[in-house]
Order: C-alpha cells, then structure tokens, then sequence
C-alpha cells in the first residue's frame, strides 16, 4: 500500500514514518510543509529502506494537499494544534483534498473526548473533524487517545522540583497515555482495513492528580502533594511564567474537561493493536523528566 501521514517532522508523525517503513511492502509518504526536514526526522533504517518519499502538504494549501494525496490509498491524518477556528479550517482543507484524491482509508487522530459540548478546545476540533469525516463517504478508523503523558508533563516536571501539583482538576481522573504508545496503534491501523468505528487508547489505569502526585513522589523520593487550585489561580500562573494567551487557554480548558471526568475511562486498545500493553505512568515521567 502507500500510505501517506500528515504530520511527518512532527514527534508523532515521524514515530509512525519510522515504523510503517520498517514494514513490509509498503511505500510511505511523509506529508510536510518542509519536506527537506523529512531526513533528519527518519531512522537509519527508514532512510535505508527507500520506501519513504518526502512530499511537500501544507494544510493551509488545498492545493498542495490534492496532489500530495494522488495515488495514496490510507492517509494517517495527525491532528494538528495551534488555535482551534484555524484548525477547523485546515481539517476541513485535509478531508476535502483525500475525497478529490479518492484515499480509500483515513486513520484520524483524535480524542477520548470527542465532543462538541466539551469545554476542551481541542475537543471540539476532535469532534467536528470526525463528523466531517463521517458525512464525507471516506472509510475511517479513529484513534481516540488519551491525554499524552508526555504533553502533560509539562505539569508534572515543575511538581517534581517544588513538592507540589497545582492544577485545577478536582476530582477528576485521567488515563494518561505515552505518545509511543499511540504512534504504534496509528501504524498498526493504516495496515488494517478501516473498521468504522473509534477506538480508545489510553494508559494501563485511571488515576485521580491525587493518585499521579503519589506516582510522582515515588519518583521523587520525596513527598509531592496535589493542590486543586481555583480554574482562575492556573490561568493567573500561566500568564505570569509567560504563556501564550492561546495555550492559557487550551490548558485551562483542558482541566475543566478532566474536572467534568471525561479522560477517566481505560480500555485494551492499545494491547489489543499492538500485542503490547501500554507502558505505566512511572515508566514514561521517568523517562520525560
């Protein structure tokens, strides 16, 4: 098959370059604004094989898209980021471009929490991008992952040097996933036939912040304590450190959608595309941190 992916100079997008090229039998596009980046992000052995072709996409180009896409049977569209109104846009650009092209499976990433009545920025995207799809007669698997433990470290590493987890979640819980985790299952659906459906990908366990600062002062070796501090205190906190006004946001939408418990569920998705179980939370804050 050829199999293009979106996102391929991306931490993800790369990850499932790398491992659809060490497959067999299968030619590989990797989709990017700057396809002249494309080598640097690929393993020895994808760059041996010859079986990956950088081809320049920029989402913001419909026309660039449609030719990229020419001949491709499976597209694993990696959701971007950035602000919503102009993802939409860009979604809207990447669908449109694999119904011209007659893509014959789109394996889009998405989210646990999918929904468009989601306080989650991203959520909406998520949703609205799979209704979109849905309507578009393109046949589809979608990949609901979890939060990534990796892009939710950037909470963790700073309760890691002050003993304390200050983040708005009350009582919710979270199943956090390792991006590695996810790139496989990406792969291991752009070879299957499209299945129609969602499939979740989350973590071994659903944890409350309480439960991850414990995780946390193991790693530690020394006590770390979850403060639920007000939605208003994080927002405040961000500003201050510097944060992007659109990331302030992202973020504080973020923990209101996990303090409405909607990242809590676990499944075997990921042992069940894979043949191996998601690695544990400890496992990959040690490994990021």
């Amino acid at each position: 098959m050829r199999i293009a992916v979106t996102g391929s100079t991306g931490t993800l997008g790369s990850q499932v370059v790398n491992l659809l090229a060490a497959s067999a039998g299968h030619q590989v596009v990797a989709l990017a604004r700057r396809p002249e980046a494309v080598p640097a992000r690929l393993t020895e052995q994808a760059l041996r094989s010859g079986v990956v072709t950088a081809v320049r996409a920029d989402y913001d180009e419909p026309g660039s898209l449609v030719a990229a896409l020419g001949g491709v049977d499976v597209l694993v569209f990696v959701s971007g980021d950035g602000e919503a109104a102009r993802m939409v846009v860009q979604h809207q650009n990447v669908v449109r471009a694999a119904v011209d092209a007659g893509v014959g499976h789109v394996v889009y990433l998405s989210g646990v929490d999918a929904d468009l009545a989601s306080p989650f920025c991203y959520a909406f995207t998520n949703g609205w991008t799979e209704r979109l799809l849905e309507g578009s007669g393109l046949p589809f698997s979608f990949a609901r992952a979890s939060l990534f433990t990796e892009f939710f470290a950037a909470f963790l590493r700073p309760a890691l040097r002050s003993g304390e987890l200050r983040v708005p979640a009350g009582d919710g819980r979270v199943s956090l996933v390792s991006r590695s985790d996810v790139g496989r299952c990406l792969a291991a659906l752009a070879v299957q036939p499209p299945s129609g459906r969602h499939h979740d990908l989350t973590g071994p366990a659903s944890s409350t912040l309480e439960t991850v600062a414990q995780v946390l002062s193991g790693i530690a070796g020394r006590p770390v304590r979850y403060s639920d501090v007000p939605p208003p205190a994080l927002a405040e906190e961000l500003a201050r450190a510097g944060e992007d006004p659109w990331w302030t946001y992202a973020y504080c939408s973020m923990f209101a959608s996990i303090r409405e418990d909607r990242w809590g569920g676990v499944s075997g998705e990921v042992l069940r595309l894979t043949g191996r179980a998601p690695a544990a939370l400890d496992v990959v804050v040690r490994a990021t941190a």
